[in-house]
Protein backbone atom coordinates (compact mmCIF):
# COMPACT_ATOMS: atom_id res chain seq x y z
CA UNK A 1 0.00 0.00 0.00
CA UNK A 2 1.31 3.66 -0.97
CA UNK A 3 2.31 5.75 1.77
CA UNK A 4 0.07 8.15 0.44
CA UNK A 5 -3.08 6.43 0.56
CA UNK A 6 -2.34 5.40 4.03
CA UNK A 7 -1.41 9.28 5.06
CA UNK A 8 -3.98 11.22 3.60
CA UNK A 9 -6.87 10.25 5.76
CA UNK A 10 -5.35 10.71 8.68
CA UNK A 11 -3.92 14.13 7.36
CA UNK A 12 -6.95 15.46 6.17
CA UNK A 13 -8.91 14.74 9.74
CA UNK A 14 -5.95 16.30 11.39
CA UNK A 15 -6.45 19.34 9.43
CA UNK A 16 -10.26 19.42 10.19
CA UNK A 17 -9.75 18.82 13.70
CA UNK A 18 -7.39 21.25 13.98
CA UNK A 19 -9.42 24.04 11.91
CA UNK A 20 -12.46 23.12 14.12
CA UNK A 21 -10.25 23.33 17.25
CA UNK A 22 -8.74 26.63 15.61
CA UNK A 23 -5.01 25.13 16.15
CA UNK A 24 -4.10 25.20 12.38
CA UNK A 25 -1.12 26.85 12.76
CA UNK A 26 0.05 25.42 15.37
CA UNK A 27 -0.35 21.72 13.97
CA UNK A 28 1.12 23.29 10.72
CA UNK A 29 4.49 24.39 12.49
CA UNK A 30 4.22 20.60 14.53
CA UNK A 31 4.42 18.80 11.06
CA UNK A 32 7.31 20.63 9.60
CA UNK A 33 9.18 19.78 13.01
CA UNK A 34 8.42 16.41 12.50
CA UNK A 35 9.28 16.48 8.51
CA UNK A 36 12.09 18.63 9.16
CA UNK A 37 13.16 15.98 11.83
CA UNK A 38 12.33 12.68 9.55
CA UNK A 39 14.50 14.14 7.04
CA UNK A 40 17.39 14.86 9.47
CA UNK A 41 17.51 11.47 10.94
CA UNK A 42 17.38 8.58 8.51
CA UNK A 43 17.79 6.21 11.87
CA UNK A 44 14.38 7.66 12.72
CA UNK A 45 12.49 6.76 9.80
CA UNK A 46 14.46 3.01 9.47
CA UNK A 47 13.02 2.60 13.32
CA UNK A 48 9.86 3.45 13.30
CA UNK A 49 9.38 1.49 9.86
CA UNK A 50 11.34 -1.59 11.37
CA UNK A 51 8.44 -4.47 12.42
CA UNK A 52 10.88 -5.58 14.92
CA UNK A 53 11.08 -2.58 17.06
CA UNK A 54 8.26 -2.64 19.75
CA UNK A 55 5.20 -0.35 19.36
CA UNK A 56 5.49 1.03 22.45
CA UNK A 57 9.93 1.56 21.86
CA UNK A 58 8.41 3.17 18.84
CA UNK A 59 6.08 5.78 20.75
CA UNK A 60 8.87 6.25 23.48
CA UNK A 61 10.81 7.50 20.76
CA UNK A 62 8.38 9.74 19.39
CA UNK A 63 7.78 10.78 23.47
CA UNK A 64 11.45 11.30 23.53
CA UNK A 65 11.90 13.84 20.81
CA UNK A 66 8.99 15.38 20.53
CA UNK A 67 7.78 16.11 24.32
CA UNK A 68 7.51 19.73 25.00
CA UNK A 69 8.26 20.84 21.05
CA UNK A 70 4.64 20.06 19.74
CA UNK A 71 1.20 20.49 20.81
CA UNK A 72 -0.99 17.95 22.53
CA UNK A 73 -3.07 17.29 19.30
CA UNK A 74 0.37 16.26 17.38
CA UNK A 75 1.02 14.11 20.72
CA UNK A 76 -2.15 12.06 20.08
CA UNK A 77 -1.41 11.84 16.48
CA UNK A 78 1.62 9.89 17.66
CA UNK A 79 0.07 7.81 19.82
CA UNK A 80 -3.13 6.79 17.72
CA UNK A 81 -0.54 5.85 15.05
CA UNK A 82 1.27 3.84 16.74
CA UNK A 83 -1.93 2.04 18.56
CA UNK A 84 -2.75 1.08 14.75
CA UNK A 85 0.37 0.12 14.06
CA UNK A 86 1.13 2.71 11.49
CA UNK A 87 3.62 4.75 12.97
CA UNK A 88 5.82 4.12 9.63
CA UNK A 89 3.92 6.46 7.69
CA UNK A 90 4.17 9.56 10.43
CA UNK A 91 6.57 11.43 7.98
CA UNK A 92 4.17 10.80 4.90
CA UNK A 93 1.84 12.07 7.27
CA UNK A 94 3.75 15.44 8.29
CA UNK A 95 4.17 15.58 4.22
CA UNK A 96 0.02 15.53 3.56
CA UNK A 97 -0.39 17.76 6.07
CA UNK A 98 1.64 20.24 4.60
CA UNK A 99 0.13 19.92 1.03
CA UNK A 100 -3.30 20.57 2.38
CA UNK A 101 -2.28 23.12 5.09
CA UNK A 102 -0.89 24.84 1.40
CA UNK A 103 -3.57 23.90 -0.70
CA UNK A 104 -5.96 25.33 1.66
CA UNK A 105 -3.72 28.38 2.36
CA UNK A 106 -3.18 28.76 -1.56
CA UNK A 107 0.66 28.20 -0.94
CA UNK A 108 2.88 26.58 -4.09
CA UNK A 109 5.21 24.74 -3.27
CA UNK A 110 8.38 24.58 -5.29
CA UNK A 111 11.97 23.13 -5.42
CA UNK A 112 14.87 24.74 -7.36
CA UNK A 113 18.14 23.19 -7.81
CA UNK A 114 20.99 24.91 -8.59
CA UNK A 115 24.91 23.98 -8.80
CA UNK A 116 25.02 26.91 -6.43
CA UNK A 117 23.76 28.70 -3.52
CA UNK A 118 21.18 31.00 -4.28
CA UNK A 119 21.56 34.82 -3.89
CA UNK A 120 18.64 36.83 -2.65
CA UNK A 121 17.92 38.02 -6.23
CA UNK A 122 17.82 35.05 -8.03
CA UNK A 123 15.59 33.68 -5.51
CA UNK A 124 13.40 36.29 -5.86
CA UNK A 125 13.30 35.92 -9.64
CA UNK A 126 12.32 31.93 -9.16
CA UNK A 127 9.84 32.64 -7.04
CA UNK A 128 8.71 34.99 -9.44
CA UNK A 129 8.98 32.36 -12.02
CA UNK A 130 6.26 30.16 -9.63
CA UNK A 131 4.20 32.66 -9.12
CA UNK A 132 3.97 33.41 -12.75
CA UNK A 133 3.35 29.79 -13.56
CA UNK A 134 1.18 28.44 -11.00
CA UNK A 135 -0.86 31.43 -10.14
CA UNK A 136 -0.94 31.33 -6.78
CA UNK A 137 0.81 34.65 -5.10
CA UNK A 138 2.29 32.88 -2.00
CA UNK A 139 5.42 30.72 -2.80
CA UNK A 140 7.96 28.43 -0.75
CA UNK A 141 10.59 28.11 -2.32
CA UNK A 142 13.01 25.35 -1.03
CA UNK A 143 16.64 25.84 -2.80
CA UNK A 144 18.82 22.91 -2.92
CA UNK A 145 22.12 22.52 -4.47
CA UNK A 146 23.32 19.60 -6.69
CA UNK A 147 26.55 20.23 -8.43
CA UNK A 148 26.08 17.71 -11.20
CA UNK A 149 24.27 20.33 -12.97
CA UNK A 150 27.01 21.78 -14.08
CA UNK A 151 24.93 25.02 -14.80
CA UNK A 152 21.78 26.34 -14.74
CA UNK A 153 19.39 25.05 -13.16
CA UNK A 154 15.52 22.34 -12.35
CA UNK A 155 12.62 24.31 -11.12
CA UNK A 156 10.08 21.81 -9.63
CA UNK A 157 6.41 23.06 -9.48
CA UNK A 158 4.31 20.30 -7.95
CA UNK A 159 4.26 17.76 -10.57
CA UNK A 160 5.63 19.74 -13.18
CA UNK A 161 9.69 20.04 -14.52
CA UNK A 162 11.62 22.69 -15.93
CA UNK A 163 15.20 21.37 -16.46
CA UNK A 164 17.25 24.08 -17.96
CA UNK A 165 20.26 23.00 -16.75
CA UNK A 166 23.56 21.99 -18.61
CA UNK A 167 24.05 18.53 -17.53
CA UNK A 168 20.53 17.85 -19.78
CA UNK A 169 21.69 20.11 -22.59
CA UNK A 170 24.89 17.72 -22.81
CA UNK A 171 23.22 14.26 -22.66
CA UNK A 172 20.20 15.67 -25.49
CA UNK A 173 23.09 16.31 -27.90
CA UNK A 174 24.97 13.19 -26.73
CA UNK A 175 22.18 11.29 -27.88
CA UNK A 176 21.38 13.30 -30.64
CA UNK A 177 24.97 12.72 -31.70
CA UNK A 178 24.72 8.80 -31.36
CA UNK A 179 21.62 8.73 -33.40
Amino acid sequence: MSDARVAVPYAKSLLDLAREKGLIENIYQDMLLVKNTCNGSRPLVVMLGNPIVQTAKKAASLKAIFDGKVSQMTSLLFELLCRKGREAYLYAVSEQFILLYNEEKNIQNAVVYTPFELTAELRSEFERIVKRMSGKQDVELEAKTDESLIGGYVLRIGDRQVDDSVRTRIQDLRKRMIS
